[in-house]
């Protein structure tokens, strides 16, 4: 009987739990913004001088417009059907052409099967320049 008490102590001991002061390891740990002058929102500026729309894609509409700018992407409704990239393809075309470089510039980054997209504008533009266009024509 004496034995199975020490068992149940060293059983009912606490354990250690990661309520200390050390930092927690993983992919989140020591991130912070990605770039220092890069605008918060669908529009960010990236590392190589270009900059990434979020966008969310609304294919199969009666012609192409922005319908809204949102926190975390951008509405673009697209004149085209999302079959065979043709979407994809005028999501760069219209784009190019409401922010008024030209359509080899405006690449499809991510998202070429899906309505949440990553475009890259290959132009040396602030992301505040990108984004007032968006929010004009979104208005208009």
């Amino acid at each position: 009987m004496l034995a199975l008490a020490g068992c149940r102590r060293v059983l009912a001991a606490p354990v250690r739990g990661g309520g200390g002061a050390m930092p927690r390891k993983g992919k989140g740990a020591g991130k912070g913004p990605a770039e220092p002058g890069a605008a918060a929102g669908p529009v960010m500026a990236a590392g190589d001088g270009c900059v990434r729309v979020s966008v969310r894609a609304k294919p199969g509409a009666r012609c192409s417009a922005v319908t809204d700018v949102g926190a975390e992407a951008v509405g673009v409704a697209v004149a085209a059907p999302p079959s065979e990239g043709e979407a994809n393809a005028e999501l760069c075309r219209y784009l190019a052409k409401v922010l008024a470089v030209k359509k080899s510039e405006v690449i499809l980054e991510k998202g070429g099967k899906s309505r949440d997209k990553v475009v890259k504008i290959l132009v040396s533009r602030t992301p505040d320049e990108i984004l007032e266009k968006l929010k004009k024509e979104a208005s208009s």
